[in-house]
């Protein structure tokens, strides 16, 4: 399990035209939090963000603090720079953090180990280790900030305007940390989403998806596979930005072995795809973190029922009790 999604950093903001949409109900901002540059967080939650799960010493829950993120921004530089293929700039290695200006507004959800206690610099204070992270963006947060971070790689406006009486979320910057890597982790970061597409009534969900290596000859294969058992009815297709395209369609279906496709897809693409993601039509090279991205769409109602079953249409599979 390499427990890692992406998306990179960008200089430039894709936006798109807002579109009416009706208030998102269960968020509460937490007042007066901000960031180092002074700007409130939109995105952030009540200081008492109740936790959403817990499987032993495991809990998953939204960050509570700009501390709490700029930890799992660390996490995600350890994963993404020290073991993975990305490229820092001066001031990532500086701060050894990945980091861009969509953390300021998205909701961060981790898993802490409550077995592991290190230090803060709070008066050196010892709190649980942050094992695993997700990035979230509601679309009603993303609309007042200049929009999806994937609009930088995908065109989402289509499919937005095409189901303008739905709530999108965009899922990125998913990162566990290597001892972690197992079915319990995994399966706590998505009672969390679950448990957060249930909160903020989530329509659909998106977000770039990652295979590694920037030849696309060479991921031929998986991405052949995508193309061909799992590209998105046209209702629901997102294609690659024109001047971004990479076609996925590389080897004819009938020449396609699906076993090797499998073994040669990611584990958490494998996972998208149990739950029910489709895939959109291109992909994109991204230099600097050496990989090829595809489009996941997952629908809330195409979600396959066993996922829905097995963590509680309410979320209540690895609830926490009182």
């Amino acid at each position: 399990m390499k427990g890692s999604e992406k998306q990179p950093q960008r200089s430039g903001v894709r936006r798109f035209t807002p579109i009416g949409k009706r208030p998102v109900t269960g968020s509460r901002w937490i007042p007066g939090l901000r960031s180092p540059t002074g700007r409130i967080l939109p995105g952030a939650r009540a200081a008492a963000a109740p936790t959403l799960g817990k499987i032993g010493s495991l809990e998953v829950r939204l960050a509570r603090s700009w501390g709490e993120i700029k930890i799992a921004q660390q996490l995600r530089y350890h994963v993404f720079y020290e073991e993975m293929s990305a490229v820092a700039d001066a001031q990532t290695l500086a701060t050894r953090r990945d980091s861009d200006s969509f953390d300021n507004f998205c909701d961060h959800l981790l898993v802490l180990d409550h077995d592991i206690k290190v230090k803060t610099k709070a008066l050196g204070r010892k709190k649980p280790q942050v094992v695993g992270t997700y990035r979230l963006l509601r679309q009603e947060v993303a609309e007042m900030n200049g929009g999806f971070y994937t609009a930088d790689e995908f065109d989402l406006q289509p499919l937005l305007d095409r189901k303008p009486d739905l709530n999108f979320m965009e899922l990125g910057r998913s990162c566990v940390l290597k001892p972690y890597r197992n079915k319990r982790t995994m399966e706590l970061l998505w009672h969390g989403i679950w448990a957060y597409v249930l909160m903020n009534k989530i329509d659909a969900m998106i977000g770039c998806a990652s295979l590694e290596g920037t030849d696309p000859n060479r991921l031929a294969l998986p991405l052949s596979f995508l193309h061909h058992n799992f590209l998105a009815p046209e209702e629901w297709r997102v294609r690659a930005l024109d001047e971004r395209y990479t076609e996925m369609n590389r080897i004819p279906k009938e020449e396609l072995d699906g076993r090797a496709a499998l073994h040669a897809l990611p584990p958490l693409i494998k996972g998208y795809l149990r739950l029910g993601a489709m895939i959109g039509d291109g992909a994109v090279i991204d230099h600097q973190f050496g990989t090829v991205d595809a489009l996941i769409i997952m629908p809330v109602s195409e979600l396959n029922p066993r996922y829905v079953n097995y963590y509680g249409a309410d979320a209540s599979r690895h609830k926490a009790q009182s």
